[in-house]
């Protein structure tokens, strides 16, 4: 059955690649992925919000707000069950710094469960109140569903990553309903290269899906009512643009600590144990930590300012200024504690969400803080939402995203000028600390992510060392004699010969020219081959080819032997067949879509 069913796609394949060109038919592909997308994006938005109204609203029992201390942790607990029951095969994996790694060493092969694992445990996570976004795990599915269907249809790399970033950005699409800063999305964090040509697909797949995810769900995400921006405001925006980016610069830290904190620990169910005490006890203190968090934006948006600090043990002083503005410093400095921590400790999310929430909070504590001291009278809604995109574009390192993101789901293109010099100094700022994102840096110092300022980082890591390994070389083992080899060595068209061990391991390689001076000075009898050999530094067959490249420069090679990482001997690697391949993915990328 399954080799018919092979047979009937390869006959469908045939046939669409002599009746449709190949960017007809990426356009149609793209079509399709954004329509998936976009039914995925409602059904995880739905899913949650489903979740969320019954614990708050269906669920009746008396003692049941005792249990919102626990509901994170609850939920944390069943992601991660559903994860160690469901996903034998393969690794699950959150976070958009997967995906980057996908697409830069794994040849943009998401695994399929991604489609609709990322969907349960988000749901999960969020809907009991985990303090993250639903947006990374809808990416993460979106792009999963275009790497399934590229792999499906028989496509190469190229057109699989570019189904890979349709799939994404439609995502984004479907979930914020802005096609705009989907496209830009993937443009900014997922492509390694943009061509033109790539744009269309893009454009009609967010379009797409954020058609489809608006017939399933029309509840539109922030309302904002401004008559635009003041110039004598501008300089108050450079403030909050500093605030944020010193804050993104305390999120990267933030990040590591955490994570770094909860790696040492390998129990998973201690894991959940402690993130979910930390969290339980974070959001009885702040309430506002709890879930996504957009409805306190939403309260702030519309003038009531006292929404941050409602229902919290601190609800009676809400008319005081002084403790609006403390609580609201406070909150902001927990939020990116409590997500880190509802992520370390095995909830499914991402830091979209906080990223808006965060900055949302900041612009509003400028704000607040101008009107009520009299300095000023400025429009608190204005700086909310400059303030939401400086702290996306910083995070991120992907300022265009955030400034089309929330200029979409807020409406407020008239806010265009704040925006972009609120976001274009925050990111600066960052980057002037931290050359990569929290998304990228890990990958970074690996040597693992594909960016399109490193062409050649890119082109290498598209490139896998197992597939470049040459095998048809003469092999000997250590022991034999050297008379007894000669005829062999001779015949060879190799001028290097690897030596093995009775075991299989690698032990050194023999070079033809020794062994012609060996014969000169009439030295083969009872020679043994051991005598000859040179010790190399081989490289294990899981190395990457940059720094195979670096270890040949090194060393002054042209061959290197290629083994297991047992130290098994597999074959040898030559700079020719490096360069050959790398020359034609270079001729691949010039043809595409051409």
């Amino acid at each position: 059955m399954y080799i018919k069913f092979v047979n009937f796609v390869d006959q469908i394949n045939q046939y669409r690649q002599s009746k449709i060109s190949n960017k007809n038919f990426l356009i149609i592909a793209a079509i399709i992925v954004g329509v998936l997308s976009g039914l995925a994006a409602s059904l995880l938005k739905g899913i949650t919000h489903k979740i969320e109204h019954f614990l708050q609203t269906d669920l009746q029992w008396q003692y049941k707000y005792y249990l919102y201390l626990l509901f994170p942790a609850i939920g944390i607990l069943l992601s991660v069950i559903y994860v160690r029951r469901f996903i034998k095969k393969g690794k699950f994996e959150t976070g958009l710094t997967p995906l980057l790694y996908t697409i830069s060493k794994k040849s943009s092969k998401v695994e399929p469960h991604n489609s609709y694992s990322q969907i349960i445990t988000a749901a999960i996570t969020v809907g009991f109140g985990g303090s993250t976004g639903l947006e990374a795990p809808i990416a993460t599915s979106g792009a999963s569903i275009g790497s399934t269907l590229g792999r499906f249809l028989g496509l190469n790399y190229r057109e699989i990553t570019l189904l890979l970033a349709c799939g994404a950005a439609s995502g984004i699409a479907g979930a914020f309903n802005s096609p705009i800063a989907g496209i830009v999305f993937a443009i900014e964090i997922l492509l390694p290269e943009f061509t033109i040509p790539a744009f269309i697909p893009l454009l009609l797949s967010t379009a797409t899906a954020a058609v489809v995810a608006r017939l399933f769900y029309t509840e539109q995400l922030f309302f904002l009512v401004t008559e635009g921006w003041q110039i004598k405001a501008l300089g108050f925006y450079v403030i909050l643009a500093v605030l944020v980016g010193l804050y993104s610069i305390y999120f990267g830290k933030v990040n590591n600590g955490i994570k770094g904190a909860f790696y040492k620990i390998k129990n998973p169910y201690h894991k959940i144990a402690l993130g979910g005490l930390l969290l339980g006890l974070l959001i009885f203190l702040f309430p506002t930590l709890y879930g996504e968090g957009y409805i306190t934006i939403n309260n702030l948006l519309k003038g009531d300012y006292n929404s941050v600090i409602n229902n919290s043990i601190f609800s009676e002083f809400s008319d005081i200024p002084l403790v609006v503005i403390g609580f609201s410093i406070a909150t902001v400095m927990l939020k990116s504690v409590a997500t880190l921590i509802t992520l370390s400790a095995g909830g499914n999310g991402g830091t979209f969400a906080p990223s808006l929430i965060i900055g949302g909070l900041l612009g509003f504590i400028v704000a607040y803080c101008i009107n009520v001291s009299g300095l000023a009278q400025v429009n608190t809604s204005n700086f909310i939402v400059a303030g939401m995109a400086a702290a996306l574009g910083s995070l991120m390192h992907a300022p265009l995203t955030g400034i089309f993101l929330i200029a979409e789901i807020t409406g407020g293109y008239v806010l265009m000028v704040p925006l972009m010099i609120t976001t274009a100094i925050a990111y600066l700022i960052n980057r002037s600390v931290s050359k990569y994102s929290i998304y990228t840096k890990a990958l970074a110092e690996r040597g693992e992510l594909s960016h399109h300022s490193d062409k050649d980082t890119t082109v290498l890591n598209m490139m896998k060392l197992k597939h470049l390994v040459e095998r048809n070389y003469l092999v000997l083992s250590e022991d034999d004699l050297f008379q007894d080899s000669l005829s062999a060595v001779l015949k060879s068209k190799r001028n290097v010969i690897p030596v093995v061990a009775n075991d299989g391991k690698l032990k050194g390689v023999i070079y033809i020219e020794m062994v012609l001076e060996h014969m000169l000075q009439r030295q083969k009898e009872e020679l043994k081959l051991q005598d000859l050999i040179q010790h190399v530094s081989p490289i294990v067959v899981s190395a990457d080819l940059k720094a195979v490249l670096k270890q040949m420069e090194q060393e002054n090679v042209w061959l290197l032997p290629v083994v297991d990482p047992y130290g098994a001997y597999i074959g040898m690697v030559s700079k020719t067949s490096i360069f050959n391949k790398y020359r034609d993915l270079l001729n691949q990328q010039a043809d595409y879509l051409s």
